[in-house]
């Protein structure tokens, strides 16, 4: 049986852990080193750092932070925003992390997924997919579309058709994003999820809408994701109660047959 990871993912605005709903209206939430360093004692199994306004201010990622981080944690850290060139890349990963995410630029220049896995190796980059369900067309028959820039900009492309494609170019591995469920609580679109889980060979991770344990036992159990985010669950002024690591994998070992990475 495959082990499933619960992954923490860090919106980092200007220097401070942030939180959004619809990747609108970010609330301050804190320190994210702080934040990293608490969660990864907890037993959370990897951190993914998103620099969340690098690519639309056309600005590089801050590296400053995710060295930060990375001397504080010890799970795999993966990290993205404003990376537009091999260079950027190996800045990234001699900062600290393990993985390189690509999004909007991923879409606007596909050659650089396949650069960096030639340089780095297809293990270390990951594509992050911002899908919005849409009325399906000729042009995007699954329904769901990929959007950039924080999901201000549509691009016209359909999901599944561009999850095959990352891959093809040397993405070792997906997130699946919905910006319909983005920090709802109500749970993660399982269709995109499963649909584009089904379709290729590498790891998906489910992101968007997870409010409770049920939540994640549904991404893993009925979309079949590998890895799935949890960040509100773990930290959201949004959410009255939160959960600790070790609390949800003790949850999710009681909801079914689901490997987990043991907490301390």
């Amino acid at each position: 049986m495959l082990t499933r990871r619960l992954v923490a993912c860090f919106d980092v605005m200007a220097g401070r852990l942030t939180k959004a709903r619809q990747f609108e209206d970010n609330v301050d939430v804190g320190d994210p080193v702080d934040f990293a360093e608490r969660l990864y004692h907890d037993g959370i199994d990897e951190i993914v750092f998103y620099d969340i306004t690098a690519s639309s201010e056309r600005r590089r990622i801050d590296l400053e932070t995710v060295e930060k981080v990375a001397e504080k944690v010890f799970v795999p850290f993966t990290v993205g925003g404003g990376i537009r060139s091999v260079d950027d890349m190996r800045a990234v990963l001699k900062a600290g992390a393990e993985k390189i995410s690509i999004d909007s630029m991923a879409v606007r220049d596909p050659s650089l997924v396949t650069a960096g896995a030639r340089a780095f190796g297809s293990q270390c980059v990951v594509v992050s997919m911002q899908v919005k369900a849409v009325p399906p067309t000729r042009a995007i028959p699954s329904g769901y579309e990929i959007a950039i820039d924080g999901a201000r900009v549509m691009t016209g492309m359909d999901a599944l058709e561009w999850a095959g494609r990352a891959v093809e170019l040397g993405a070792g591995e997906l997130v699946v994003n919905s910006i319909d469920r983005d920090g709802t609580h109500a749970g993660y679109d399982l269709a995109v999820t499963k649909s584009i889980a089904e379709a290729v060979p590498v790891p998906v991770i489910a992101s968007g809408g997870a409010g409770n344990a049920e939540h994640v036992a549904e991404a893993f159990l009925d979309a079949d994701a590998q890895a799935a985010i949890i960040s509100s669950m773990l930290y959201s002024p949004r959410m009255a109660e939160h959960y600790s690591v070790p609390e949800l994998k003790a949850e999710l070992r009681r909801l079914g047959p689901i490997e987990l990475r043991p907490s301390p």
